[in-house]
């Protein structure tokens, strides 16, 4: 019989494309998801997206006796299970932690009595904080990040001891984290909780570090999720995207099918366990040119993006990623272009309602003083 695989938080954006994945490379599908009010929305049903063929249990991470329930005949685990929002983690800290965390911690004291084969939990680009640079001769630093009093002056730029502007280059692996954000630091704890357990009880562990993943499903009625989601929404509502900063802060743009494939090699490759691995696309782009991109592919360049001239509390500057040891250990390399990720994504969203709740998140930001 073929293996028997769970997905905590397999209902939701990353975690349906990987069922498909897995259902079309013969596992069966197990998906463990919570409905989130703010993924799913009011109503909290099954997402038609998901796969017929894929098992659905309602349930809460932090439940020990559903997760005993989800793990009964498993191999294999996907814990990808979160609260997701470097924003709002910032106001709504025990919620992020107890989710994150606890959850996570429910989850392993389980596989403890009933280890699996393997164990694949999702880890977050956000951990790194800014991401690596290098100094006008060509030297590595690392551990840059801005001042608040250099942010009030709208100095966006990342700056080495002696005010001279740094270069941002692809962040490795081995960069030491730089936790600006709840959610970094909760993502971190799964991460370090979880390759810690399987080294302690036998289970090979990989933990990918995601950066910023788009495509079909991500909810538009959340506005704390992907940028292009976020983008998207408030286009199809005509209102100009929210950008903070400047604009020209670089971010890494991972196609969703591309994460899926990798979680699938990530089983299927022995040499993955123990291993911490960046999945990306490799590239980086500044967030005006993803907002044009969008603009451009669902029509409506018209609408030019609102620049607020100001920082978000958690926020970084560049971080995109290297994606060499993802290429050495799983073979692992992007096979879908922004550009058609995009065209693909503008087809989709014109069958979809999308709730632009954006504003309230902003002013909601500001009034708690996570806005300079």
């Amino acid at each position: 019989m073929s293996k028997l695989v769970l997905i905590t938080g397999g209902a939701g954006f990353i975690g349906s494309h990987l069922a498909d994945e897995l259902l079309r490379h013969g596992y069966r599908v197990r998906a463990f998801d919570n409905l989130d009010p703010q993924v799913h929305g009011s109503e909290r049903r099954r997402p038609s997206y998901l796969d017929p063929d894929a098992e659905l249990i309602i349930g809460d991470v932090r439940d020990q006796d559903a997760i005993e329930n989800a793990l009964d005949g498993v191999d294999v685990v996907y814990h990808f299970a979160a609260a997701v929002g470097v924003g709002q983690s910032m106001y709504q800290i025990a919620h992020y932690i107890s989710v994150n965390d606890i959850g996570t911690a429910v989850l392993l004291e389980v596989l403890m009595r009933r280890p699996v084969e393997k164990l694949v939990v999702a880890s977050s680009m956000s951990l790194y904080g800014e991401g690596l640079y290098c100094g006008p001769d060509g030297s590595v630093v690392a551990g840059a990040h801005r001042s608040l009093d250099q942010l009030k002056k709208s100095d966006w730029e990342v700056r080495g001891t002696g005010g001279e502007v740094l270069t941002p280059v692809p962040t490795p692996e081995t960069k030491q984290p730089e936790i600006s954000s709840v959610y970094a630091l909760s993502k971190y704890d799964q991460e370090r909780m979880c390759l810690m357990s399987g080294s302690a009880y036998n289970i090979p562990t990989v933990a990918l570090r995601f950066f910023n993943v788009f495509g079909t499903r991500q909810s538009l009625s959340n506005p704390y999720t992907g940028v292009i989601a976020i983008f998207a929404s408030r286009f199809l509502n005509g209102n100009p995207p929210v950008i903070f900063e400047d604009g020209l802060q670089k971010r890494d743009l991972v196609s969703v099918y591309d994460i899926a494939h990798a979680c699938r090699l990530a089983i299927e490759t022995p040499e993955a366990a123990g291993n911490v691995i960046n999945i990306g696309g490799g590239k980086a782009y500044t967030v005006l040119e993803i907002a044009d991109r969008i603009a451009n592919a669902l029509n409506v360049r018209y609408i030019q993006p609102e620049i607020v001239g100001k920082y978000r509390v958690g926020d970084i500057r560049n971080c995109f990623a290297d994606i060499s040891r993802a290429r050495r250990i799983l073979g692992y390399e992007p096979r879908v272009t922004v550009d058609t990720g995009i065209v693909e994504l503008a087809e989709w969203l014109q069958g979809q309602n999308a709730v632009d709740k954006v504003d309230d998140a902003r002013a909601e930001l500001t009034q708690r003083g996570l806005t300079v």
